[in-house]
């Protein structure tokens, strides 16, 4: 003899509660990836051939959370210097000291420690990069050297110094404008030093 048991019923929810619920998902994931990253507008040609005026970045907040920042990586910064400016943008460039680290420029090419720095990624590649204020600087604690890669046209360490990690907003991982842009920002990885 067979018995019929009832199967049990889900509860339906009402489709109002699950418009509402949807919607309070929507909105935390909205405001947890806008807390773990910043989205950057390139101005300027300071990052060519890598970056372009007119290209969006999408930036994490959480890599130097987790990590230290590596020779090589892209950074959006608060340049030291122009705090007090009503105009007081940021800026991006490339990571090329790290704490400890003595960097000299001389005759155009860039040493870090001693030993010249390979750099394919630079606009220009073999020719003099100029460099009037910041050309031997000894990195103490905490403090960072940035480059931008077209070194003849960008405004960085040599001009306002060194940079601390408090200045640091994050590392640049998305190209996400123009689409035919898109992609992973590529890291360039130097030798273990």
């Amino acid at each position: 003899m067979t018995v019929d048991v009832p199967r049990p019923r889900l509860r339906r929810s009402s489709f109002i509660r699950e418009i509402l619920e949807t919607l309070i998902l929507i909105a935390l994931v909205y405001t947890l990836v806008n807390l773990a990253t910043v989205r950057f507008y390139i101005e300027g040609p300071s990052m060519q051939p890598n970056f372009w005026a007119g290209q969006f970045l999408i930036v994490s907040r959480v890599h130097y959370l987790l990590s230290q920042p590596e020779r090589g990586d892209i950074v959006v910064f608060d340049p030291p210097g122009d705090d007090d400016q009503p105009d007081d943008p940021l800026l991006i460039k490339r990571l090329i000291g790290l704490p400890g680290d003595h960097i000299q420029i001389i005759d155009g090419t860039v040493f870090v420690n001693g030993e010249p720095l390979d750099e394919p990624y630079v606009k220009d590649v073999g020719s003099p990069i100029r460099c009037a204020e910041h050309c031997d600087v000894q990195l103490g604690a905490g403090e960072y050297f940035l480059m931008g890669d077209n070194r003849n046209n960008s405004r960085d360490s040599r001009v306002f110094g060194t940079v601390t990690l408090n200045r640091i907003v994050g590392e640049a991982i998305i190209r996400y404008w123009p689409p035919s842009d898109w992609g992973i920002v590529t890291h360039y990885r130097f030798p273990e030093s």
